[in-house]
């Protein structure tokens, strides 16, 4: 029997197909160089940016550098066993993380690897690291307040849903602890946490015995039954640290666009952005300012623009972001701080001196600020504190003339007692926030004038007192108040009636 040209043709053409459906095709590179946490490859000509790519060690890279002859590539794990000649495959896929209820309550490395002992993630559902944030029609306005449960943070800079926070301030002002405390504020609230408590928390480039006593307090507070941990400590190395916010917030992506709720905590950028400048120099891309590379800057909003509100018909859905940034010697102006502030929504700014004399959290209520502001508060918070906190940096303003020993009149000298006084309202013991009802009967007591008449070292004294004094002996006052979240004349009335009748057995 003879067979035509055309049908010996065809009958290849369908054996080749199988042939190529059967087996993987991809591309296959050899590594030239490799130190450091990077590697470069010859081949891989066909190789996208930010593709996956795998080392015979089990190792994932990132083609970084698309160059010439050669690609840089990150390496996401041990690069001590990698050689020079080692094959190198192209995975033709991006990074992706495991998501979904399997990571709440884990503790887990950029990649996704369980670092708790508690076996692997079981999740189907994984994401994208990378993606485009949500275009403006996508959104609506912050309005939604997300409290943090501490006292100065939510009167004077408030947080809303959706919202970006910077907390920026010099190492050892209790940065990480007003992040924590937010986490452990939306237990019962159906917000997960990623510490990126997004529900996770990120730690990057943190020591590994500080990040163990973060979890710590968490798993005391009850707070890791939402919370998810991504740890890229100081002994990962700079490709991992770089990853990790990424990560996290792909984690909480994942309950955004399911109507959830997220809160990302990033501790902190300024390590990240360290990381991304030494993976940068050693790919010999040109240094800027700080010899950090001209878009760190991108780095920073790509991550920081993916926090948002979404529109009601795409669920509604929220991530919030407390971006972490560490300053030195107090110098907001430098470089990534001043980045970072940018991007951002306002910031909180902790301060040195305030902190070691004693006032925490160690807010300046000066620069710090919050650009949505009024709508991301309550009514009842927006009457006892809107003038709050023009009140305290004038406040400042007037201690530091007073130090001068010059004579003050009396009226003067009434807005110095009553600032002292309110400081040391403002003041919070770490890991204990407070409800929204507590905060407004606090401030209330201190805006209104009545405490005007307590010593100042017996005010904390005071609030703790007055606050179980309410709930024993005023809860339907309690009650109403939490009900309406508002100071309607019947609340106000209530209110007076509590201060009263529990001054009048309050000894200082």
């Amino acid at each position: 029997m003879k067979f035509s040209s055309d049908e010996i043709a065809s009958v290849l053409q369908a054996e080749i197909e199988q042939f190529d459906s059967k087996i993987d095709v991809r591309e296959v590179g050899t590594v030239l160089e490799v130190g450091d946490g990077i590697a470069r490859v010859y081949g891989l000509s066909g190789v996208m940016a930010g593709e996956m790519v795998e080392f015979p060690n089990g190792a994932i890279g990132l083609a970084f550098n698309l160059e010439e002859n050669s690609v840089g590539v990150i390496i996401l794990g041990n690069y001590l066993t990698i050689q020079e000649g080692d094959e190198v495959k192209a995975l033709g896929t991006l990074l992706s993380v495991p998501c979904g209820d399997a990571v709440v309550g884990r503790v887990l490395d950029p990649l996704g690897n369980p670092l708790d002992g508690k076996g692997p993630v079981q999740s189907d559902i994984t994401r994208p690291v990378e993606i485009i944030a949500a275009g403006v029609a996508e959104r609506q306005p912050v309005a939604e307040p997300m409290q943090t449960g501490v006292k100065a943070i939510d009167a004077m800079t408030p947080i809303g849903r959706g919202q970006r926070e910077l907390i920026i301030g010099d190492r050892k002002t209790g940065k990480t602890a007003v992040a924590i405390d937010a986490i452990i504020n939306q237990k019962g609230k159906g917000v997960k946490c990623f510490n990126c408590h997004n529900r996770g928390h990120i730690a990057i480039g943190q020591k590994d015995s500080s990040v163990a006593g973060i979890i710590g307090a968490l798993e005391k507070n009850g707070a890791m039954d939402y919370t998810t941990v991504i740890i890229a400590g100081a002994s990962s190395p700079a490709p991992l640290q770089y990853v990790a916010p990424y990560a996290g917030t792909a984690m909480a992506e994942h309950f955004m666009f399911n109507g959830g709720h997220a809160l990302v905590v990033y501790d902190d950028l300024s390590k990240q952005a360290t990381a991304y400048r030494q993976m940068s120099l050693l790919m010999r891309r040109p240094p800027g300012r700080e010899a950090y590379p001209g878009d760190v800057f991108y780095c920073h909003s790509r991550l920081l623009e993916r926090s948002c509100k979404l529109s009601a018909a795409l669920g509604g859905g929220s991530i919030t972001s407390l971006p972490i940034i560490e300053t030195l010697e107090g110098e907001v102006s430098a470089y990534i701080p001043t980045n970072v502030i940018s991007i951002t929504d306002g910031q909180i700014y902790l301060q040195p001196d305030l902190f070691f004399a004693g006032q925490r959290p160690a807010m300046n209520a000066g620069i710090s600020v919050s650009r949505v502001g009024g709508a991301a508060q309550v009514k009842a918070m927006k009457k006892v504190a809107g003038g709050l906190r023009l009140d305290l940096a004038a406040f400042r303003a007037l201690e530091a003339f007073a130090q001068l020993g010059t004579d003050l009149d009396a009226d003067t000298q009434k807005q110095l007692d009553r600032g002292y006084r309110m400081v040391e309202l403002l003041k919070q013991p770490q890991y204990a926030p407070m409800t929204v009802s507590e905060q407004v009967l606090s401030l209330f007591a201190g805006t209104r004038g009545y405490l005007d008449d307590v010593p100042v070292k017996s005010v904390s004294k005071w609030e703790k007192a007055f606050l179980q004094f309410v709930k024993d002996k005023h809860a339907p006052a309690l009650k109403l108040l939490e009900e309406k979240l508002d100071l309607t004349d019947e609340v106000v009335d209530k209110i007076k009636a509590a201060i009263a009748d529990f001054k009048n057995g309050f000894k200082p």
